[in-house]
């Protein structure tokens, strides 16, 4: 971690998105890990140390062999109360370094449609499970009348013990797939508690108009950051112009790392190094200008 932060820092970022695993963090309905709070210190004060914030996100259940069976037993509401006593744990652990970004509630959650769902995770890519159900059964609720109350329940947790860090969920923008649709966390009533916008974007070949103008569907008045993005659908190039085509709109854009360098990538020749190899340099082009690295 010290080497990886030193490298990201020398690429030029100023934010590194840090994943929090549920089953790493409690060790039960109402009891924190001390062992891993202890370690989420360290993290800062190396953050503090190579001047790097952090985008903490939380409540991350990727693979399922590590998701504890009691939390995954637990209905709805008990869920959700484990999950503000994880966030009070950490706010309270954070809320007095200066690295801290902000605190993401949860990568990619999602709810259910009219039909009642079974599994709090929603299918696997490439062998983790990075989308999460909020509720099984809306019960009668509307989907914005649930996503209002998840929201609000943790932030209050966060605020319990962190009044000032920026509170934020970054989102699949389902508009890109379906031109029709709406933003449902960042519709204006549930996203009262959330500082800033984030949405994961990884714009097509071909379409890269098409994915700034889904963006723009999430300009409710809150700055907005590309949470994710990486030319998994298109060239570095193509993601380039989506960079600089959305620049009026988004705040920041955060891609990923995966502790190698750009010389090392240089040293290989299969085709996923050449894309993260081509995403880095692209980064460093704009190193200066408001880029994150993930």
């Amino acid at each position: 971690m010290e080497a990886d932060f030193a490298e990201i820092r020398q690429l030029g970022a100023n934010v590194v998105r840090i994943h929090l695993q549920v089953g790493r963090f409690m060790q039960g309905p109402s009891e924190p890990n001390a062992a891993s709070l202890d370690q989420l210190e360290r993290l800062l004060r190396l953050a503090e140390r190579e001047q790097l914030y952090i985008d903490l996100t939380g409540l991350a259940c990727y693979h399922k062999a590590d998701v504890p069976a009691w939390y995954d037993a637990l209905p709805e509401q008990t869920r959700w109360d484990v999950q503000a006593c994880f966030w009070e744990a950490v706010a309270a652990c954070c809320a007095q370094s200066p690295a801290v970004f902000c605190y993401d509630l949860m990568n990619e959650p999602v709810l259910p449609g009219d039909k009642k769902e079974t599994d709090w995770l929603a299918g696997e890519f490439a062998g983790s499970c990075f989308v999460q159900r909020i509720s099984l059964d809306l019960a009668g609720r509307t989907r914005e009348q649930v996503a209002k109350a998840w929201v609000n329940r943790l932030a209050k947790a966060i605020r319990s013990q962190d009044s000032s860090r920026l509170i934020t969920v970054g989102v699949i923008p389902w508009v890109l797939t379906f031109p029709q649709a709406k933003p449902l966390f960042y519709s204006k009533d549930v996203a009262e508690h959330l500082d800033f916008t984030s949405v994961h974007f990884y714009p097509e070949t071909g379409k890269i108009d098409e994915a700034v103008t889904a963006l723009a569907a999430y300009n409710i008045g809150k700055p907005i950051v590309v949470e994710e993005t990486f030319p998994l659908k298109c060239s570095p190039a193509e993601l380039d112009e989506f960079i600089q085509k959305s620049r009026t709109l988004a705040a920041g854009w955060i891609g990923f790392y995966w502790g190698k360098t750009p010389d090392e990538y240089r040293q290989s020749n299969t085709i996923p190094d050449a894309l993260t190899l081509g995403w880095l340099e692209l980064f460093q082009r704009r190193a200066g200008k408001p880029t994150v690295s993930d």
